[in-house]
């Protein structure tokens, strides 16, 4: 899979996890979500527990994990990184 199809999938998953946010957050909220081709799949207690099925499940590892919560995560360095050709 090209690079773009790739951002493509992971970007439609997370559109999905966006839009059903709210109603998540009422039954499953503080677990991890697995998300393939637009579609959420699976419900688990733990990041570990959902990228392990994830693996397992899709061999070709194209899936999303989100965790459902309401609050931002902090990325640490990487969400403050900006790109220098353009600063």
């Amino acid at each position: 899979m090209m690079q773009a199809e790739f951002e493509h999938e992971v970007d439609r998953n997370f559109d999905v996890f966006l839009a059903s946010l709210e109603s998540l957050m009422t039954s499953h909220s503080g677990q991890f979500v697995l998300l393939k081709s637009g579609r959420i799949e699976d419900f688990f207690p733990t990041q570990d527990a959902a990228l392990k099925a994830g693996r397992t499940r899709y061999p070709d590892r194209i899936f999303s994990i989100q965790e459902v919560t309401d609050r931002p995560v902090d990325l640490g360095f990487f969400s403050h990184a900006i790109d220098t050709r353009i600063a």
